[in-house]
């Protein structure tokens, strides 16, 4: 990662931990990003959600929308990527 990655990515790290409610929470996400890009990453958040729950992939075709690709990537990122989906759905698994 280039340096001014990594000081983005620094950034928005301490812009995410300083958010205290879900309001503020939903300003910066609508502030930061389009609403495809807000879409598109809550399909994911979705699409790991019910992966969890050990879904098949037409269930989440069906439910999300998502394209089997994305399903996929998910799944990679939820079974074999650093860990960040499991930790967040454990946290609020009792939330929805």
């Amino acid at each position: 990662m280039e340096s001014s990655e990594k000081r983005g990515m620094e950034l928005l790290v301490k812009a995410l931990l300083s958010l205290q409610t879900e309001s503020e929470c939903s300003a910066f996400l609508e502030d930061l990003m389009t609403k495809k890009e807000i879409a598109d990453i809550s399909q994911r958040i979705l699409v790991a959600q019910m992966l969890s729950e050990q879904a098949v992939y037409n269930k989440i075709v069906e439910q999300t929308g998502a394209s089997t690709a994305t399903i996929s990537r998910v799944n990679r990122a939820y079974n074999y990527g650093a860990g960040g989906y499991q930790k967040i759905l454990d946290r609020i698994g009792g939330d929805e």
